[in-house]
């Protein structure tokens, strides 16, 4: 076992002893602190398939969520990094086919802290049974943090991430101009991450 260890990176290690914290102590700081370590990153690389950043932002949330929802399934064969980058990657394909949108990054291969190649794979176009699920881990994760947030930025939260409103329909809803809506609800998303890394700190 110990030779199976040595594979790993020590940030791979790291990952592993937080996702025990996790899953066996429900610590809440573990989780904050694996999102903190690869948001940016998962961020990036959903960008470069999506080319927008405000659903790049949207679907890092719900990485995240999906990951954290299933982390006791997670088996250590593999690096934690791997495992997520498939997951944000088959999300955002998920989603490219929904939208029906044109993409040219489909073949891009991504390396993880350990140098592993992670390819994101075109699956059969069948939604998938934990596509179903895919809502209410969003809300999930949303949830942790969208309480702590002003009383503005927390409506613009519930009609965006609970009510799945287009940023069209909460402009015509809050009577609001689209521009308004698209920044206060990019401040919204910085405010959750600021807290994510507060609660790793204090936690």
């Amino acid at each position: 076992m110990e030779e199976v260890k040595r594979q790993f990176s020590d940030k791979a290690l790291k990952d592993f002893k937080l996702i025990d914290r996790a899953t066996l102590e429900n610590d809440e700081s573990a989780f904050a602190e694996l999102m903190s370590r690869y948001k940016k990153p998962v961020y990036h690389m959903i960008l470069k398939m999506v080319r927008n950043v405000d659903d790049a932002e949207d679907l890092t949330i719900e990485a995240f969520a999906k990951a954290f929802r299933n982390l006791a399934r997670f088996k250590k064969d593999y690096t934690f990094s791997t495992w997520l980058f498939r997951i944000a990657t088959n999300n955002a394909i998920d989603f490219i086919r929904k939208k029906k949108l044109e993409t040219y990054s489909l073949n891009t291969s991504f390396t993880d802290d350990s140098g592993e190649s992670v390819n994101i794979d075109v699956e059969a176009s069948d939604r998938t049974p934990d596509q179903e699920a895919i809502n209410a881990q969003k809300i999930e994760l949303v949830r942790m943090f969208v309480t702590k947030l002003p009383a503005k930025y927390q409506r613009l939260v519930k009609l965006r991430y609970f009510d799945e409103l287009s940023y069209e329909e909460i402009a015509q809803e809050l009577e609001a101009p689209l521009g308004t809506v698209k920044a206060q609800l990019h401040r919204a998303r910085e405010l959750m991450y600021e807290l994510v890394k507060d609660k790793k700190k204090h936690i």
